[in-house]
């Protein structure tokens, strides 16, 4: 009897979540640039707050093994759009094109935004792109978009007081002394309102916490006055030189933060909020450039390295997804995911086929509370400083370093369950393992398979 009981209620709460609303989920996909792992008060930052990711987390779930599918940025919003990992993924690195813009990805790549468009998705994507020059086979309003407003160059990405932006096909000339993000995150909001009555895509790549360093004055004045040790210290990247870049990161955090805060806020006016998936995340881990000190801020946390590293701290990152009334208020979930599982989550849940051989695997179980498959290891790649090769494997992270040399090149080894610092390599204490690595295909991709885009 009890068993029929849950039955009927399990089977009456899949019925309702499929029914309640006809209309297929929106998503909304927040992937910031160059944030750490514990550059969030709900990650452990102590010197700012940040209440809008905060709330989602609270609200939602936090995803403590999610990890960006690369250590820099093209390469990670390549995998995002295509559901690849980086030893298979047609761009593998941030070689540019002159005058402006990335090398392209391919025509031929079958994208997110392209997928869901076939299943009536609008899509938008609002912030920076890099996988394409304008006009190319890569534009985004080539592989599936239609709305595109932001940065096309990673390279123009670099300051946030650049002298042009693009709005779909369209190059807006800009004074030099506007605020990028600002209008970003005023066109997003545009987005969701012109969209709110039809299933959307929104994509938010945003550039902020990426150097430069740059934040309008008022806001980075309050941090001044906490930081004042900072205040001989100058930023130099591109753009503006930054007096106190330290002040200036933490207004950039917080007003990040608000700008997150204001679409959560408009998704509950417009009365969406329950039909939409908001994910935030970053699209690697902390840099060290343009002034700015992780170390000071403790931005990785527990975690070692920086962007441009395959170790925890280049990779894992802050995740949360927020879904009122589906995912559970203050769940978290250590399901191990990363960047090129988020297509087949969308088309999961927004009742598509998902693409056939491609290395994600969805995790809307996690989400609604489901039996998650797991994946039988993650890998990642880096070509720059000699090639770097990484793969989790349930608790155990291998590394090998400068592969491009030394093919044979020896595994580090590190149980994230006893050390996710990874400050104790245990290879030579785990034969067994190291075999087992060694006995798979995990090493060769880029012997297997075409690389493109790779150098830096």
């Amino acid at each position: 009897m009890k068993l029929h009981f849950v039955l009927a209620i399990l089977f009456a709460t899949v019925f309702a979540f499929s029914h309640a609303d006809a209309r297929k989920p929106n998503f909304v996909y927040i992937m910031v640039d160059d944030a750490g792992y514990g550059d969030f008060s709900c990650f452990g930052q102590k010197l700012f707050k940040t209440p809008s990711v905060d709330r989602m987390a609270t609200e939602g779930m936090k995803l403590t093994d999610f990890y960006a599918a690369s250590t820099v940025c093209a390469p990670s919003r390549c995998s995002l759009m295509t559901g690849y990992h980086t030893g298979h993924a047609l761009v593998r690195g941030n070689r540019e094109v002159r005058p402006e813009g990335q090398a392209p990805l391919a025509d031929s790549a079958l994208t997110l935004p392209e997928i869901l468009g076939k299943a009536g998705y609008v899509s938008g994507m609002f912030g920076k792109w890099g996988l394409g020059a304008p006009g190319s086979e890569g534009d985004p309003m080539n592989q599936g978009f239609d709305r595109f407003y932001g940065y096309n160059c990673q390279r123009q990405a670099h300051t946030f007081y650049p002298d042009h932006l693009w709005s779909d096909r369209d190059k807006v000339k800009l004074d030099g002394k506007t605020y990028s993000h600002d209008l970003i995150a005023e066109e997003t909001l545009k987005f969701i309102r012109a969209n709110k009555d039809k299933p959307f895509f929104c994509y938010c790549p945003f550039t902020i916490p990426h150097a430069a360093m740059h934040a309008p004055e008022e806001r980075v004045a309050p941090w001044r006055k906490k930081f004042p040790q900072f205040e001989n210290v100058i930023g130099r990247y591109r753009g503006p030189q930054v007096k106190n870049p330290v002040a200036a990161f933490a207004a950039m955090m917080t007003l990040l933060d608000e700008d997150v805060g204001e679409i959560l806020d408009l998704l509950k006016e417009l009365g969406i909020a329950k039909n939409t998936l908001v994910i935030f995340t970053s699209d690697n881990g902390p840099h060290k450039e343009g002034g700015h000190k992780p170390d000071f801020f403790d931005s990785n946390g527990p975690l070692r390295g920086y962007k441009r590293d395959l170790y925890e701290g280049g990779i894992r990152v802050a995740t949360v997804a927020w879904w009122p009334g589906v995912i559970k208020s203050g769940s978290k979930s250590a399901h191990v995911a990363a960047g090129w599982d988020v297509l087949p989550t969308f088309c999961d849940l927004a009742g598509i086929d998902s693409l056939a051989g491609i290395d994600g695997i969805s995790f809307a179980p996690t989400l609604l509370g489901g039996k998650q498959r797991q994946h039988k290891y993650l890998y990642w790649e880096f070509h720059a400083y000699g090639k770097t090769q990484a793969i989790r494997m349930g608790q155990w992270k291998a590394v090998r370093l400068k592969v491009a040399r030394h093919p044979d090149a020896p595994i580090q080894l590190f149980d994230l369950t006893k050390d996710i610092g990874e400050t104790k390599n245990i290879a030579a204490a785990n034969p067994e393992i190291i075999a087992n690595y060694n006995s798979g295909q995990f090493w060769d991709y880029s012997c297997r398979y075409q690389l493109v885009n790779a150098d830096l």
